[in-house]
């Protein structure tokens, strides 16, 4: 199962979480879903423990609520109405690979933000600002605790952190950002509904490119 998270020069796109699922042979793809994010759903997710929820269930891939409240220390009930909230909203959905059963499994769906009036309306703009600054922070927590459960005997483990830093103009940073997201978005597609095969774990994959200050550029 392949998470992806982005934030793209030509706005915000965040949150993103591409799922694989299992289906029958006879059965036809389903098509990525992405949630649309307008400025009421926007503030209904910038909330503390709906984005840690969320985030949560990123990290897992599917959960129901008494396990996300074993996960963040709340209430079963708490959790229980987060996730209905969410549910609302379009952040949230059952997991086809759970069904029925006493307990309801929840995943994530993914959305984007990359309408640049959120982030210009003062309605808006501190949701925005809310929400990627959690999945900068996330994206921090995870890349150390990758590092810190690194297994130094561990010669093949996969793996890769990488930094470069590119003289472009605003087009060739637009088409870069496009191919990268092109290629995960390919990838994904691919192994979406394909049943996990032996052996396979659960990758981030992060891609950044932003401009960087003018007191940093040769």
């Amino acid at each position: 199962m392949i998470e992806v998270q982005r934030l793209l020069c030509k706005g915000i796109y965040a949150k993103v979480s591409l799922q694989m699922a299992e289906r029958k042979e006879a059965d036809t793809p389903r098509p990525r879903r992405t949630a649309p994010v307008g400025p009421e759903s926007l503030k209904a997710f910038a909330h503390p423990l709906r984005m840690a929820m969320y985030t949560e269930l990123q990290r897992q891939g599917s959960a129901t609520a008494s396990q996300l409240a074993r996960a963040l220390g709340e209430s079963s009930g708490q959790t229980s109405y987060h996730l209905r909230q969410l549910e609302r909203h379009g952040f949230v959905e059952d997991d086809p690979l759970h069904p029925g059963g006493r307990d309801r499994w929840w995943r994530p769906v993914g959305f984007d933000l990359t309408e640049p009036s959120l982030m210009r309306d003062p309605e808006t703009a501190g949701p925005v600002r809310a929400i990627v600054q959690q999945v900068i922070a996330e994206r921090a927590a995870a890349l150390s605790a990758w590092f810190s459960s690194l297994d130094p005997t561990d010669d093949d483990g996969p793996g890769l952190l990488s930094s470069s830093t590119l003289a472009l103009t605003r087009e060739e940073a637009e088409e870069l950002t496009a191919e990268l997201n092109g290629l995960l978005t390919r990838l994904a597609d691919e192994i979406r509904d394909r049943t996990p095969p032996d052996g396979a774990q659960r990758f981030r994959v992060h891609v950044d490119v932003f401009p960087l200050d003018g007191r940093h550029q040769a």
